[in-house]
């Protein structure tokens, strides 16, 4: 005999366990199938173990999604301050960062934790350690064969996240459900990733490693994003990288304005006027990295030269270089480093107030499965809870 429940929740991540907490709350039966041994692992690394878990400001423009007005709903029924107010119920300690980002101040294992206890109503089952083997549509709903056991559902919610951190258990078989009952797919690519450089690139910059620069990284759409940027051993990394990997397709260059805070032609001039025998290379070590700098002329970018030689010409040429530096990555980090799954679930396939499958009644999609990937810095968190929020009050 199959067991029967109202709902089940593959996926007891950020989105599953907030979507079980809720239709819990509803007095809907709730299966949670997970198979990792243990919940919200993606939440626990998070935030360098501090978890990023929403933003004081969130607007679907904070989302990359083929429908760009798709999350809006979602995003309305249940915001930020209402997470805020789940997080000050459990007396939760946070802090705010940068750019209106919110952490936990002691550890992200009390995100779990109050989760959990979200989910601790005697209609809310949780197991792990479960593989789900088939799926296969009913007359009132759907039946999964888990581990050796038949379970019968109402509504199916498929909370199974993407393909990033395959180290934490990601794997596609969110998007297999959705191909299976007919759903659209959008390509899925790594996004908030780090970029590997060329070969040429990577020799020139790799002794840089470990260097950030405040900068703009401007993507070949015309998106930018003013941050830090950081050399690594293998490319370029840093929060302002990672926001535009987002935006990246291969083979396009970025371009990066090292010195957004000044004219540089301005600059030049005026240390010119003060230090005319002063090198360009001592002077613009003045304004960034000495090691940056050197390495850009050891490859012959820059000639060294005392600043009374430059001519008006070299002057534009260099104030060009320098706020619109341009690189074209060899590729990504892949999905072993990124944070989100851009692509997955195409959202039209999906109502936007409810997240049910518009052609397979009782079939819900939440959280990263779906073509919405939010930026860093608290989004793809708040997504998770805004549509795991959404679906519970549908299923």
């Amino acid at each position: 005999m199959a067991e029967k429940f109202d709902v089940v929740i593959i996926g007891a991540g950020a989105a599953g366990l907030m979507c079980a907490a809720e239709a819990g709350k509803r007095g809907r039966s709730v299966l949670v199938v997970e198979h990792g041994k243990k919940p919200g692992r993606k939440i626990l690394i998070s935030g360098g173990g501090r978890c990023n878990f929403t933003n004081y400001d969130v607007t679907a423009s904070n989302y990359v999604c083929r429908n760009p007005h798709f999350a809006k709903s979602a995003l309305a029924q249940y915001t930020q301050w209402d997470f805020i107010a789940m997080i000050a119920k459990h007396e939760i300690a946070y802090e705010e960062r940068d750019h209106g980002q919110l952490f936990c101040l002691d550890s992200a294992k009390d995100i779990v934790e109050m989760l959990l206890k979200e989910c601790d109503l005697p209609t809310v089952q949780q197991r792990y350690r479960s593989d789900v083997l088939d799926i296969s549509k009913t007359d009132s709903g759907f039946s999964l064969k888990i581990n050796a056991d038949t379970v019968s559902c109402e509504s199916l919610v498929i909370a199974t996240g993407g393909l990033s951190m395959p180290k934490l258990g990601a794997t596609p078989f969110g998007y297999q459900v959705a191909e299976q009952f007919g759903l659209k797919m959008i390509p899925t690519t790594a996004g908030l990733v780090p970029f590997t450089l060329h070969v040429e690139d990577k020799d020139a910059f790799a002794d840089l490693s470990g260097i950030a620069v405040p900068a703009v990284v401007t993507a070949a759409d015309g998106t930018s994003f003013k941050e830090n940027i950081l050399f690594t051993h293998r490319g370029l990394s840093g929060p302002a990288i990672l926001q535009i990997s987002s935006y990246w397709k291969p083979g396009q260059a970025v371009s990066i304005d090292l010195l957004p805070t000044l004219s540089l032609d301005d600059t030049l001039q005026a240390m010119r006027d003060k230090h005319p025998n002063q090198s360009l290379k001592n002077s613009l070590s003045r304004l960034l990295p000495k090691r940056l700098v050197e390495a850009m002329i050891e490859r012959g970018d820059l000639e060294d030269k005392p600043l009374k030689q430059l001519n008006p010409k070299e002057v534009q040429a260099l104030h060009d270089y320098f706020h619109q530096w341009q690189i074209a990555p060899n590729g990504t980090e892949g999905y072993r480093t990124a944070e989100v799954t851009l692509g997955g679930v195409d959202t039209d396939g999906l109502s936007s107030k409810t997240l049910e499958a518009k052609t397979v009644p009782g079939l819900y999609f939440i959280g990263e499965v779906m073509d919405v990937s939010g930026w860093l810095g608290g989004y793809n968190f708040q997504w998770a809870w805004s549509s795991g929020f959404v679906a519970g009050q549908h299923v």
